[in-house]
């Protein structure tokens, strides 16, 4: 059984801070053996909901899944594209993961799932602190952002000035997948934005950095996954996490020929093959 149909349930989440996070519920269809649970972190400008196909394509396989959207992003609390303070996405994957966590069975394993920038949050709390997980698997994870020489001049000064000052993101829908009705859809979506602001750029800029240090001492059993043709996030920096990481912990695969979204291109069998090949082996 590669598929499965269950309603996703929305329900809202108080941060730490007291802002609501949306949460995104796919339970496992009756029936089936729980084999664990996954947490889905999306990227930027976009919301969990865009991972439903990624969703049931779990629960199929013998996982419940959450997802939510992060602060600033779909229909979460905050300015669009903005960021209050610096670790701010990293506290509310933790406290989610907390909070799932403690409503789960022990010895049920947990496993985080991020992409693009969700993975950057994924990866950066996992590298810096000590976490209830068992796994972890990285979507064309923004590493390395590849700013241009404009856009490093805005990081230098943007923070610093305006830190709460939103523009445009960069995001060039047509680079998102080489499917059309995938990119129609985005463009389409009015969940997705393209905005980010200067303490948000700063983040993501910084946190790859931080990745990298770590990745020789890695110690999560991680997937690492990326695209060969990513116009949207350097591939540099998966490439540099795979060379510097343990082996015998980080399974690297690079897709020869893909854009940004693996999971949406036209063809993503092959990722999901090395998904449910990596999970079956450890799950």
């Amino acid at each position: 059984m590669s598929d499965a149909t269950t309603d996703s349930t929305l329900s809202p989440y108080t941060a730490s801070d007291g802002d609501n996070l949306a949460l995104q519920d796919w339970p496992l269809p009756e029936g089936l053996v729980l084999r664990g649970v996954v947490i889905l972190v999306h990227g930027l400008g976009e919301h969990a909901g865009r991972y439903d196909h990624v969703a049931r394509r779990l629960n199929g396989w013998g996982f419940a899944v959450r997802g939510y959207d992060q602060y600033g992003h779909g229909e979460s609390d905050g300015v669009r594209g903005g960021l209050p303070a610096t670790p701010r996405l990293l506290d509310d994957l933790a406290d989610v993961i907390e909070s799932t966590r403690a409503r789960m069975e022990a010895g049920v394993p947990l496993v985080l799932l991020g992409h693009s920038m969700g993975g950057l949050v994924a990866a950066c709390l996992v590298a810096l602190r000590k976490l209830p997980i068992q796994g972890l698997v990285l979507s064309s994870p923004a590493l390395d952002p590849g700013l241009s020489a404009f856009q490093k001049l805005l990081l230098a000064t943007l923070p610093r000035l305006a830190p709460n000052l939103t523009v445009g993101n960069g995001v060039d829908p047509d680079f998102v997948s080489h499917d059309p009705e995938v990119v129609a859809a985005y463009r389409a979506d009015p969940k997705v934005h393209d905005r980010i602001s200067g303490r948000l750029a700063r983040f993501i800029a910084g946190s790859g950095p931080v990745v990298l240090e770590r990745a020789a001492t890695w110690t999560v059993p991680t997937l690492l996954m990326w695209a060969g043709e990513d116009k949207l996030v350097n591939p540099r920096g998966a490439r540099a996490f795979a060379a510097a990481a343990p082996a015998k912990v980080v399974t690297a695969r690079c897709f020869d020929g893909l854009f940004h979204e693996i999971f949406n291109e036209l063809d993503s069998e092959p990722v999901f093959a090395t998904l449910k090949q990596w999970l079956d082996e450890r799950f």
